[in-house]
Parts: C-alpha cells; sequence; structure tokens
C-alpha cells in the first residue's frame, strides 16, 4: 500500500510535468516573410494596414503570428539571396510587394504559398495563370497603378496646361520597365503630348535626370511606380522644387512631403486585403483557389503650397474632385 506521504510526492511530480507536456502539445507559431524592394523608414506607415488585415484574419503579429521582414533598400540585385533566405528558412507564407519581387519570389519556390501586391495586370507580367484561377501558388493583390498612368497625364496637363513635354523617369532595374515605359508612352500620345524618357536606376542617376528635364523649361514630370523611386522620395521632391517642375506622384505620402499632386491606388488598402489574403492560406486555403483581389481605392491630393510655390493656380474644377488638400 502506498503510503500518504509517498502519494504528494507522486502527485507533485506529476503537477510539475503538466505544464510542460501542454506546452509541447501547443502547435509552433506560424512565420510569414514579407519581402520589399524599398526600406522600412519609406514602407512602415504602411504596415499598420497589412496588420490590420492580418487580424481580421484572426492573426496578431507576437501572440499568434511571427514575421520575418526583408528589405532589399532599393538594391534589386539583392532581392533573389532576400527571397532565398526565406526559402530556406520554411515560412509559411511569402508576401512580396512589387512586381520585381514577386517574380523572384515566384522563381525561388513552387510550394510554399505566395502574396503578392503589385500595380497592373498580374497575368501580363507572368505571376499567374488568370485572374479567377491564379493556379499553382501565387496569389495576391492587384492595384490600379498601370491603368492609372493616362489619368495621371491628364490630371497633370489640366493644372499645368502650357507644359509641352512630359517626363517619365524609368528604373530599368524594374522587370516592367518596359511594360510601364509603353503605357506611358500610349498615355502621352493619346494628349498629343512629347515623352521624355529618362533612366532613374540609381541616386546620382536621378540627379542628372531631374536636372535635365528642368533644362528643358516647360516640363512636367510623372513618375513610375516603382519601389526604388519611392525610397528617394525625399530626394526627388527637393530636386522638383528645386528646379521648379511639376509633377504628380503615385503615393499620397509624396504630396505630403511636398510633392504637388499624387493620384493612385491607397497603398493601405491593398496592404489590408494581402494581409487578409494571408491569413486565409495560413487557416487552410490554398492559392490556387484564392481569385486575385482589386484595390480599387483611389486617392487624388494636391498640395496648395507647393503649387503656389511653383506658381500654379489650381482651377476650381479640380479642386473639386480632390480627396485631401495639403495647406
Amino acid at each position: 500500500m502506498m503510503r500518504r506521504r509517498d502519494f504528494i510526492t507522486l502527485l507533485g511530480s506529476a503537477t510539475a510535468t503538466w505544464p510542460l507536456a501542454a506546452r509541447a502539445q501547443q502547435p509552433a507559431m506560424p512565420v510569414i516573410g514579407f519581402i520589399d524592394p524599398s526600406s522600412l523608414d519609406k514602407y512602415a506607415p504602411f504596415l499598420a494596414a497589412f496588420r490590420t488585415g492580418l487580424d481580421e484574419a484572426g492573426f496578431v503579429e507576437g501572440r499568434n503570428l511571427a514575421i520575418e521582414f526583408r528589405w532589399a533598400e532599393g538594391r534589386y540585385d539583392q532581392l533573389p539571396a532576400l527571397a532565398a533566405d526565406l526559402v530556406r528558412r520554411k515560412v509559411r507564407v511569402i508576401v512580396a510587394t512589387g512586381v520585381t519581387a514577386a517574380l523572384t519570389v515566384k522563381a525561388a519556390t513552387t510550394t510554399i504559398p505566395i502574396v503578392f501586391n503589385t500595380g497592373g495586370d498580374p497575368v501580363k507580367f507572368g505571376l499567374v495563370a488568370s485572374l479567377n484561377r491564379p493556379g499553382a501558388n501565387v496569389t495576391g493583390v492587384a492595384s490600379l497603378g498601370k491603368v492609372l498612368v493616362a489619368k495621371q497625364f491628364e490630371l497633370l496637363h489640366e493644372l499645368v496646361p502650357k507644359a509641352h513635354t512630359f517626363a517619365f523617369p524609368v528604373n530599368p532595374n524594374n522587370a516592367v520597365a518596359d511594360l510601364d515605359t509603353s503605357d506611358a508612352q500610349a498615355a502621352a500620345s493619346a494628349l498629343g503630348q512629347k515623352l521624355l524618357i529618362v533612366k532613374a536606376g540609381s541616386e546620382s542617376d536621378i540627379d542628372r535626370a531631374i536636372t535635365a528635364v528642368g533644362d528643358q523649361g516647360g516640363s512636367a514630370l510623372l513618375m513610375q511606380v516603382d519601389p526604388f523611386l519611392q525610397t528617394r522620395r525625399d530626394q526627388i521632391v527637393a530636386l522638383t522644387a528645386r528646379h521648379g517642375i511639376p509633377a504628380v506622384y503615385y503615393y499620397r505620402d509624396f504630396a505630403a512631403a511636398g510633392g504637388l499632386m499624387s493620384y493612385g491606388t491607397s497603398l493601405s488598402d491593398a496592404l489590408r486585403l494581402v494581409g487578409t489574403y494571408t491569413g486565409r492560406i495560413l487557416k487552410g486555403e490554398k492559392p490556387a483557389d484564392l481569385p486575385v483581389q482589386q484595390s480599387v481605392k483611389v486617392e487624388l491630393v494636391i498640395n496648395l503650397k507647393t503649387a503656389r510655390a511653383l506658381g500654379l493656380e489650381v482651377p476650381m474644377s479640380l479642386l473639386m474632385r480632390v480627396d485631401e488638400v495639403i495647406e
């Protein structure tokens, strides 16, 4: 017969092991990868929206999810190594922003689910087989970035009707540089405007390109939707101001930083959708069964202080259409 003291000792030992056993039975916290060609300081304001989308799907970073961020700091040649590192770590899902990053990740793995955020048609870029049935391990959110180029031309022409040349800085390292250039040329031709294509693949390229545009006079500028150019926001805004060049940008933060005008899809809205899709995949849904979503929320922002500095009078017809005026 077991003595009372021995029984209590045995019971205590068993109780001490219960928490260890319970912890051993808990599943490991899922880890996802997030790869972007730009930098954290430029992208940080939008990550809250991505986390909101994850939260809507039931995932909170640090509680039941871990995120491994990889930033290329504008160096596209770093993307293959960053993608390979995430694949080696066997993350559950990889989020890729921008066409170049998404294509790089797709080339790195055929098994890990990929959720992208891109502008334009992902079918044309070779990311998915179709919008309704993406196939394979890739799906995501497509913004209207490439479609909106024509509207950007119209808005800039309305604000600066005397501009006789439109400049279009392009990062040649971007996988879709040729397609972006073709879209811009078509939009310029529709307005009967001359288009100046300028190479902007490095910091020094940007200096030379915008200085050359300013030296021509009578020019206005549109920016390619490109992660590297986004990281050079402050440089670009300062240069256009110094040379007195009216410019329209895709992202609101350019106008907030002193740029004349922005017109483009809300990046926050797109990343919220990306977060939601990522959460659904973590719960077991397959990318091949998730149709590519469209982010259609568009924002027009005008910086009146910059307009006055450039000697521009914003037409009332344009002011009535803006979503935000920055004084």
